[in-house]
C-alpha cells in the first residue's frame, strides 16, 4: 500500500483526504499555500483539498454571514422565557442560571452544547428540559456517549478496547500510530482485528 507521502507532494484533493494527518501538519502546509488557517482540523483540511483541486484558497463556506443577534449572554438577565440566539455562548452567567434551575451539579457537556446550536429560538426553560433528557440518558445502564465522526482515535480506541479487553492504552497507541501510516479509501481508519498483525516492517 506504500508509506504515507510527503504533504507537500501530493496534488489531488483526494490523495490527500486517504491519509491521516494531525492537525499542525495540515496548519503548516496550509501556510506554506497562502489558506487561511482558522477553525478546526477538518476546516483546513477541506481548504487544502479544495485548493488542490480548483486553485481557490478559500472555501465557499468561509464567508458564512456573521449571527445577527448581539445578545450579550455574559451580563444579561437571564429567566426560564429568555430565547436561544444565532450568538449564543456557554459563560459564567449561563452556568448560573442553569444551576438555579436544574441544580448545583450542572455542568457543560457536548450533547447539550449541540442542543443549543440546534435551538434557536427556543427557550431556556426548553434547554433545561434538554439537559434533564440527557442526564436521564447518560446515567441509563449500558449507556456510551455518542463519538463524533471526525473524532477517529477515540472511536478506534472504543472499538479496540471493546474488541480486545486484555489489552490496553498503550496496545492502541502503538498499533494505532501504524495504523495511521497506511492510505484509506475515504480518509477514515477504522479498527479491524487485523490491526494486530501491523508492524514496523509492513
Amino acid at each position: 500500500m506504500g508509506a504515507r507521502p510527503d504533504i507537500g507532494s501530493i496534488r489531488t484533493g483526494s490523495e490527500l483526504r486517504k491519509w491521516y494527518w494531525r492537525k499542525d501538519e495540515l496548519v503548516a502546509h496550509a501556510r506554506d499555500l497562502g489558506i487561511k488557517t482558522g477553525a478546526g482540523k477538518f476546516v483546513i483540511l477541506d481548504r487544502i483539498a479544495h485548493f488542490l483541486d480548483t486553485g481557490e484558497r478559500a472555501l465557499p463556506t468561509d464567508t458564512e454571514p456573521r449571527p445577527k443577534s448581539n445578545f450579550d449572554w455574559r451580563n444579561a438577565p437571564l429567566s426560564p422565557a429568555t430565547k436561544i440566539t444565532d450568538n449564543y455562548k456557554n459563560t459564567q452567567n449561563v452556568r448560573a442560571f442553569f444551576q438555579s434551575e436544574v441544580g448545583a451539579h450542572f455542568r457543560f457537556n457536548i450533547a447539550l452544547m449541540d442542543w443549543m446550536k440546534d435551538n434557536v429560538g427556543r427557550t431556556l426553560a426548553d434547554a433545561c428540559e434538554a439537559y434533564r433528557a440527557i442526564q436521564a440518558q447518560s446515567n441509563a445502564p449500558g449507556f456510551k456517549t455518542k463519538i463524533k465522526s471526525h473524532n477517529q482515535f477515540n472511536q478506534y480506541t472504543r472499538d479496540f478496547l471493546q474488541d480486545n479487553p486484555e489489552l490496553g492504552m498503550v496496545d492502541v497507541r502503538r498499533v494505532w500510530a501504524l495504523k495511521i501510516k497506511l492510505p484509506s479509501s475515504d480518509g477514515r481508519h477504522v479498527y479491524k482485528r487485523s490491526d494486530l498483525q501491523l508492524s514496523e516492517k509492513g
